[in-house]
């Protein structure tokens, strides 16, 4: 128990060694300079780790889309194939549509074929659960002259959603027109992706290019879709999510001019892709409509669209002192690592290494201490007898000369 607290109460201070090895002294030093070159390169020219950074951005987004097609007969402008129509960064292009007209409230039968039927007994297993287009009666009736299918209460005539439709493939050639405004709040910053060198002019002619128009605000559907690594064709069948993101990293160290966007496209539902259960992006929505005795009845609509989403990301840095300091103290105390690395390998590797631990680490008790303070006491003691000896025939000798020169 005495052994553990002695222990306990006890004091490490360091001892330098110094090894005269080229091998240690070569690691010493070039893991110091990795070190040092991290530091310097990654941590402070690339990360810019001597900069705050504001990362809450600001952001807003307005969009319009221009363009026109031909579906079913019908040319199709603006207000037929964009929704919702208020311009937001969330908007979806119509390029399929499924029309069930003249829907009233009543009871018809089911059009999916799962809900085939030969007497109302097959029904009643289906009136606990909702059907593909109404609430169940629980009847067997006839859906056509070769099929029966269970009765629903609902919007009459049933949905047919299994047709096949062309979709409208004008949409390709179909313009985006995006205009984004950020703020950087820490740094009270705001720019918007309308550079200084945009014209009036330039705006009329421009699609976006990421080599030769990399800022212009107007994007080609079926660019967009390129440059997300998507078929046009596929999507105008199925539907699909697609990105358009902004990015905006600005030094503002530098010169407003410098802080700049960057576009870059995505398929944001990618898992729905590859999944043949629910593939692509579809909705519906209905327009109603009175009859002049008052009954109600509404066209159903269901769409096939292309979906784009305009994403705003980014953040901003500025010189701080703060950042600066406490970097430069790690990057200084990063620099004791390869002091480290070099005694594990000194003192478990290298030939001597016991020499070496001999050398660098030593114990000191209390003993050693008192018996090296008496024995410096004792040759204290004994060099001032000395210099008393001394002194005294010192002074005997001055005054012997004294003596001799009164006798002369």
């Amino acid at each position: 128990m005495m052994g553990c607290i002695t222990n306990f109460f006890t004091y490490e201070t360091t001892k330098s060694v110094v090894v005269k090895s080229w091998t240690i002294g070569v690691i010493n030093r070039v893991v110091q300079l990795l070190i040092i070159t991290y530091f310097i390169g990654w941590v402070f020219l690339h990360e810019k780790a001597y900069q705050v950074r504001d990362t809450a951005i600001e952001s807003s987004v307005m969009t319009k889309v221009k363009g026109f097609g031909v579906y079913n007969g019908r040319v199709m402008d603006v207000a037929d194939y964009v929704t919702p129509t208020q311009g937001a960064s969330v908007f979806c292009i119509i390029t399929k549509l499924i029309t069930t007209e003249n829907q009233v409230q009543g009871f018809c039968p089911e059009s999916e074929i799962k809900y085939k039927c030969k007497s109302d007994s097959d029904c009643r297993a289906f009136k606990e659960k909702p059907g593909g287009n109404g609430v169940m009666t629980g009847r067997c009736v006839g859906f056509n002259s070769t099929l029966s299918t269970c009765e629903i209460r609902g919007w009459c005539p049933a949905e047919i959603d299994y047709i096949k439709m062309e979709p409208m493939m004008e949409v390709e050639n179909f313009t985006i027109f995006i205009k984004n405004s950020i703020r950087f709040p820490l740094f009270n910053f705001t720019k918007g992706n309308f550079l200084p060198t945009i014209t009036s002019s330039y705006i009329t002619k421009c699609n976006f290019d990421p080599v030769n128009n990399t800022y212009c605000p107007i994007f080609k559907v079926g660019d967009t879709i390129r440059f997300a690594h998507q078929d046009f064709s596929t999507l105008a069948h199925k539907g699909g999510v697609i990105g358009i993101k902004i990015g905006w990293v600005c030094d503002l160290d530098k010169s407003e001019d410098s802080c700049n966007p960057s576009y870059s496209f995505t398929r944001l539902d990618a898992v729905s892709e590859k999944n043949n259960v629910s593939p692509g992006y579809n909705f519906r929505y209905a327009k109603y409509y009175k009859m002049d005795n008052g009954t109600e009845y509404r066209t159903l609509l269901k769409a096939y669209a292309i979906r784009f989403d305009v994403l705003v990301n980014g953040n901003a840095g500025k010189f701080n002192m703060i950042p600066t300091l406490i970097n430069m103290v790690a990057a200084f105390t990063s620099v004791g690592v390869g002091t480290v690395l070099c005694d594990i390998i000194l003192l478990n590797f290298l030939k001597g290494a016991e020499q070496y631990k001999a050398k660098k680490f030593e114990e000191v008790s209390d003993a050693q201490i008192a018996s090296t303070a008496s024995h410096s006491n004792g040759l204290n003691r004994s060099s001032c007898s000395q210099q008393s000896v001394k002194q005294d025939e010192m002074r005997s000798t001055d005054s012997g000369a004294f003596s001799i020169g009164q006798e002369h």
